[in-house]
């Protein structure tokens, strides 16, 4: 299970469209849902770039796919109040900030944020009130075989993965918790139902842009 201290600090209430919670287990898909979406609305959503202690992997961008920070100086942020949720999984803490979130609104665009399972819960417990969404592969087994592709996991940190979306697939059907649960069997169609949730915000964000 993952650890998870919450700061009860919520974030003052947000005008405009509402921010947007991805959350899903690694391989689900939901990062590559995600950079679709940022790249045909560049200028409506804004990602809420997290904070981890761990390590970028081949390709990651410091500043765009994570902050990568210190251990101590992330603990110094979270200890001033600074995050909003923040947890440990597999040795590395992870967290988002209030700046990461103040960031995209500072642009008037939607705010979207990819936070795990206890994370999204701790969400419900602010005022930030998003639209929730969880992404799921079909099966633990396709899960299995996507993140065993990536090719970046040793195997105690493949096995502890798939030990965290098995506990991921059971809690997204607890009742309530997400407006919608994308099964993620195709691509294009997965994308599609992420669209046409998010249609009435896309049609907000523009309108105040042009406005």
């Amino acid at each position: 299970m993952r650890w998870r201290r919450f700061l009860c600090r919520a974030l003052s209430v947000m005008t405009g469209p509402r921010p947007v919670v991805l959350s899903g287990p690694s391989g689900a898909g939901k990062s590559t849902l995600l950079k679709k979406l940022l790249k045909d609305y560049e200028n409506v959503f804004g990602f809420s770039v997290s904070h981890t202690t761990r390590q970028p992997r081949p390709g990651e961008v410091n500043g765009k796919d994570y902050h990568f920070v210190t251990r101590e100086e992330m603990q110094k942020q979270i200890d001033a109040g600074g995050f909003i949720e923040n947890a440990e999984f597999s040795g590395n803490m992870y967290g988002t900030s209030k700046a990461a979130i103040q960031a995209v609104q500072a642009q008037n665009q939607i705010c979207v944020l990819d936070i795990d399972m206890q994370g999204v819960k701790n969400i419900k417990k602010t005022d930030l009130n998003p639209i929730y969404i969880s992404v799921q592969a079909p099966s633990i087994e396709v899960l299995e075989k996507r993140l065993r592709d990536r090719q970046t996991e040793t195997e105690d940190s493949l096995q502890k993965r798939l030990n965290a979306a098995r506990i991921d697939m059971e809690l997204s059907k607890e009742p309530g918790l997400f407006d919608l649960i994308i099964i993620n069997n195709d691509l294009e169609e997965a994308y599609t139902e992420l669209k046409n949730i998010l249609a009435e915000e896309i049609q907000k964000a523009q309108g105040s842009k042009k406005s």
